[in-house]
Protein backbone atom coordinates (compact mmCIF):
# COMPACT_ATOMS: atom_id res chain seq x y z
CA UNK A 1 0.00 0.00 0.00
CA UNK A 2 0.76 3.09 -0.85
CA UNK A 3 2.04 5.65 2.27
CA UNK A 4 0.49 9.04 3.38
CA UNK A 5 3.92 10.90 2.93
CA UNK A 6 4.45 8.80 -0.92
CA UNK A 7 0.92 10.19 -1.52
CA UNK A 8 1.61 13.39 -0.81
CA UNK A 9 4.95 13.75 -2.54
CA UNK A 10 3.13 12.29 -5.52
CA UNK A 11 0.42 15.11 -5.75
CA UNK A 12 3.63 18.07 -4.87
CA UNK A 13 5.82 16.92 -7.77
CA UNK A 14 2.89 16.86 -10.04
CA UNK A 15 2.17 19.99 -9.06
CA UNK A 16 -1.47 20.05 -10.45
CA UNK A 17 -4.50 18.28 -9.13
CA UNK A 18 -7.12 17.67 -11.78
CA UNK A 19 -10.07 17.27 -9.99
CA UNK A 20 -14.11 16.85 -11.53
CA UNK A 21 -17.05 14.85 -11.33
CA UNK A 22 -19.29 13.73 -14.25
CA UNK A 23 -22.95 11.78 -13.84
CA UNK A 24 -21.63 9.37 -16.42
CA UNK A 25 -19.81 6.33 -15.61
CA UNK A 26 -18.48 6.41 -19.67
CA UNK A 27 -17.14 10.50 -18.76
CA UNK A 28 -15.46 9.58 -15.77
CA UNK A 29 -13.54 6.93 -17.19
CA UNK A 30 -13.04 8.89 -20.47
CA UNK A 31 -11.73 11.64 -18.42
CA UNK A 32 -9.18 9.90 -16.13
CA UNK A 33 -7.76 7.97 -19.09
CA UNK A 34 -7.25 11.26 -20.89
CA UNK A 35 -5.40 13.15 -17.83
CA UNK A 36 -3.35 9.98 -17.51
CA UNK A 37 -2.06 9.88 -20.86
CA UNK A 38 -1.28 13.64 -20.36
CA UNK A 39 0.81 12.44 -17.71
CA UNK A 40 -1.16 12.82 -14.56
CA UNK A 41 -0.63 10.05 -11.12
CA UNK A 42 -2.57 11.84 -9.17
CA UNK A 43 -6.58 12.79 -9.34
CA UNK A 44 -9.47 13.80 -7.18
CA UNK A 45 -13.14 12.27 -7.99
CA UNK A 46 -15.23 15.03 -6.34
CA UNK A 47 -18.04 12.99 -4.26
CA UNK A 48 -20.27 15.71 -5.44
CA UNK A 49 -23.50 13.92 -7.38
CA UNK A 50 -25.76 10.44 -6.53
CA UNK A 51 -23.69 8.38 -9.37
CA UNK A 52 -20.48 9.57 -7.11
CA UNK A 53 -19.60 6.40 -5.01
CA UNK A 54 -20.43 3.83 -7.91
CA UNK A 55 -18.36 5.86 -10.39
CA UNK A 56 -15.84 6.09 -8.12
CA UNK A 57 -16.00 1.83 -8.15
CA UNK A 58 -15.83 1.88 -11.35
CA UNK A 59 -12.78 4.25 -11.76
CA UNK A 60 -10.86 1.95 -8.96
CA UNK A 61 -11.10 -1.23 -11.43
CA UNK A 62 -9.69 0.95 -14.05
CA UNK A 63 -6.60 2.25 -12.24
CA UNK A 64 -5.98 -1.32 -12.33
CA UNK A 65 -5.01 -0.76 -15.84
CA UNK A 66 -2.88 2.63 -15.28
CA UNK A 67 0.18 1.68 -13.33
CA UNK A 68 0.91 4.40 -11.15
CA UNK A 69 -2.42 6.10 -10.67
CA UNK A 70 -3.24 7.67 -7.56
CA UNK A 71 -6.98 8.17 -7.00
CA UNK A 72 -8.49 10.43 -3.95
CA UNK A 73 -12.12 11.14 -3.65
CA UNK A 74 -13.50 14.87 -2.62
CA UNK A 75 -15.91 17.00 -1.25
CA UNK A 76 -15.71 14.10 2.04
CA UNK A 77 -17.47 15.96 4.72
CA UNK A 78 -18.54 13.43 7.20
CA UNK A 79 -17.28 10.29 9.17
CA UNK A 80 -20.18 7.99 7.27
CA UNK A 81 -18.98 9.43 3.70
CA UNK A 82 -15.22 8.80 4.87
CA UNK A 83 -15.67 5.46 5.71
CA UNK A 84 -17.54 4.41 2.19
CA UNK A 85 -15.11 5.58 0.38
CA UNK A 86 -12.08 4.25 2.42
CA UNK A 87 -14.14 0.81 1.52
CA UNK A 88 -14.25 1.93 -1.92
CA UNK A 89 -10.71 2.13 -2.00
CA UNK A 90 -9.59 6.19 -2.21
CA UNK A 91 -5.82 6.59 -2.10
CA UNK A 92 -6.54 9.79 -0.47
CA UNK A 93 -9.22 12.02 0.82
CA UNK A 94 -9.76 15.83 0.44
CA UNK A 95 -12.32 17.71 2.25
CA UNK A 96 -13.84 21.01 1.50
CA UNK A 97 -13.66 21.78 5.68
CA UNK A 98 -11.68 20.60 8.29
CA UNK A 99 -13.71 17.57 10.22
CA UNK A 100 -12.47 16.00 13.03
CA UNK A 101 -14.41 12.48 12.43
CA UNK A 102 -13.45 12.85 9.06
CA UNK A 103 -9.37 13.28 10.16
CA UNK A 104 -10.14 10.28 12.40
CA UNK A 105 -11.37 7.85 9.98
CA UNK A 106 -8.97 8.84 7.46
CA UNK A 107 -5.80 8.04 10.25
CA UNK A 108 -7.61 4.54 11.22
CA UNK A 109 -7.06 4.15 7.50
CA UNK A 110 -3.91 5.24 7.03
CA UNK A 111 -5.28 7.67 4.23
CA UNK A 112 -3.67 11.29 3.76
CA UNK A 113 -6.47 13.75 4.48
CA UNK A 114 -6.61 17.16 3.23
CA UNK A 115 -8.64 19.18 4.69
CA UNK A 116 -10.04 22.60 3.19
CA UNK A 117 -9.11 25.49 4.98
CA UNK A 118 -9.70 29.02 4.67
CA UNK A 119 -8.55 31.19 7.90
CA UNK A 120 -5.38 30.43 9.84
CA UNK A 121 -7.48 29.02 12.67
CA UNK A 122 -8.53 26.37 10.64
CA UNK A 123 -5.31 25.45 9.56
CA UNK A 124 -4.37 25.14 13.15
CA UNK A 125 -6.55 22.97 13.59
CA UNK A 126 -5.92 20.80 10.72
CA UNK A 127 -2.00 20.68 11.59
CA UNK A 128 -3.52 19.53 15.38
CA UNK A 129 -5.71 16.84 13.69
CA UNK A 130 -2.44 15.74 11.52
CA UNK A 131 -2.90 17.20 8.45
CA UNK A 132 0.46 17.78 6.45
CA UNK A 133 -1.28 19.37 3.67
CA UNK A 134 -4.23 21.73 3.49
CA UNK A 135 -6.51 22.89 0.62
CA UNK A 136 -6.70 26.77 0.75
CA UNK A 137 -10.87 27.03 -0.37
CA UNK A 138 -11.92 28.83 -2.55
CA UNK A 139 -8.74 29.93 -3.79
CA UNK A 140 -9.82 32.90 -5.79
CA UNK A 141 -11.25 34.33 -2.57
CA UNK A 142 -8.19 34.14 -0.70
CA UNK A 143 -5.70 35.13 -3.21
CA UNK A 144 -1.42 34.17 -3.17
CA UNK A 145 -1.16 37.19 -0.61
CA UNK A 146 -3.07 34.99 1.84
CA UNK A 147 -0.23 32.41 1.64
CA UNK A 148 2.67 34.88 1.97
CA UNK A 149 1.30 36.15 4.88
CA UNK A 150 0.54 33.04 6.50
CA UNK A 151 2.56 30.39 5.24
CA UNK A 152 5.49 31.32 7.47
CA UNK A 153 2.84 30.71 10.44
CA UNK A 154 2.37 26.89 9.69
CA UNK A 155 5.75 25.50 9.06
CA UNK A 156 5.71 21.62 7.95
CA UNK A 157 2.23 22.51 6.47
CA UNK A 158 1.85 22.19 2.51
CA UNK A 159 -0.70 24.47 1.21
CA UNK A 160 -2.73 23.74 -2.05
CA UNK A 161 -5.11 26.43 -3.37
CA UNK A 162 -8.00 25.01 -5.14
CA UNK A 163 -10.91 27.10 -6.24
CA UNK A 164 -10.73 29.38 -8.67
CA UNK A 165 -6.89 29.02 -9.97
CA UNK A 166 -6.53 30.02 -13.65
CA UNK A 167 -5.37 28.50 -16.68
CA UNK A 168 -2.48 31.16 -16.91
CA UNK A 169 1.46 31.70 -16.36
CA UNK A 170 0.11 35.07 -14.35
CA UNK A 171 -1.84 33.34 -11.90
CA UNK A 172 -0.05 30.03 -11.03
CA UNK A 173 2.90 32.05 -10.83
CA UNK A 174 2.01 34.29 -7.97
CA UNK A 175 0.72 31.41 -6.24
CA UNK A 176 4.03 29.38 -6.22
CA UNK A 177 5.81 32.30 -5.43
CA UNK A 178 3.82 32.88 -2.62
CA UNK A 179 4.55 29.20 -1.24
CA UNK A 180 2.07 27.15 -2.21
CA UNK A 181 3.16 23.51 -2.95
CA UNK A 182 0.71 22.61 -5.82
CA UNK A 183 -2.38 23.82 -6.93
CA UNK A 184 -5.87 21.99 -7.54
CA UNK A 185 -7.67 22.50 -10.55
CA UNK A 186 -11.35 21.71 -11.22
CA UNK A 187 -13.87 23.69 -14.05
CA UNK A 188 -10.91 25.61 -15.33
CA UNK A 189 -9.07 22.51 -16.52
CA UNK A 190 -11.93 20.02 -17.08
CA UNK A 191 -14.30 22.52 -18.61
CA UNK A 192 -18.05 22.07 -18.82
CA UNK A 193 -17.81 22.53 -22.82
CA UNK A 194 -15.22 19.38 -22.66
CA UNK A 195 -17.40 17.23 -20.17
CA UNK A 196 -20.72 17.99 -22.19
CA UNK A 197 -18.85 17.69 -25.68
CA UNK A 198 -16.32 14.88 -24.91
CA UNK A 199 -13.57 16.86 -26.00
CA UNK A 200 -10.88 14.39 -24.64
CA UNK A 201 -8.41 15.40 -27.23
CA UNK A 202 -9.15 19.31 -25.95
CA UNK A 203 -8.38 18.11 -22.56
CA UNK A 204 -5.61 16.02 -23.45
CA UNK A 205 -3.54 19.38 -24.67
CA UNK A 206 -5.02 21.44 -21.77
CA UNK A 207 -3.59 18.89 -19.49
CA UNK A 208 0.17 19.15 -21.07
CA UNK A 209 -0.19 22.90 -20.85
CA UNK A 210 -1.34 23.06 -17.02
CA UNK A 211 1.60 20.59 -16.25
CA UNK A 212 3.94 22.97 -18.26
CA UNK A 213 2.22 25.95 -16.66
CA UNK A 214 3.48 24.62 -13.16
CA UNK A 215 6.97 23.79 -14.32
CA UNK A 216 7.24 27.55 -15.71
CA UNK A 217 5.80 28.91 -12.46
CA UNK A 218 8.72 26.97 -10.32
Amino acid sequence: MTTKQQVQDSIVEQGVLPLYYNESREVSIAVTETLYKAGIRAIEYTNRGPAALDNFKALKKQQLQLPGLLLGIGTVKSADEAELLAAAGADFLISPLVNHQVAAVAAKHGLLWIPGCMTPTEIYEAQELGAKMVKLFPANILGPAFVSAVKDLFPGVQMMPTGGVEMSLENITGWFNAGVSAVGMGSKLITKSILENKAYDQLYTETLRALQLVKSAR
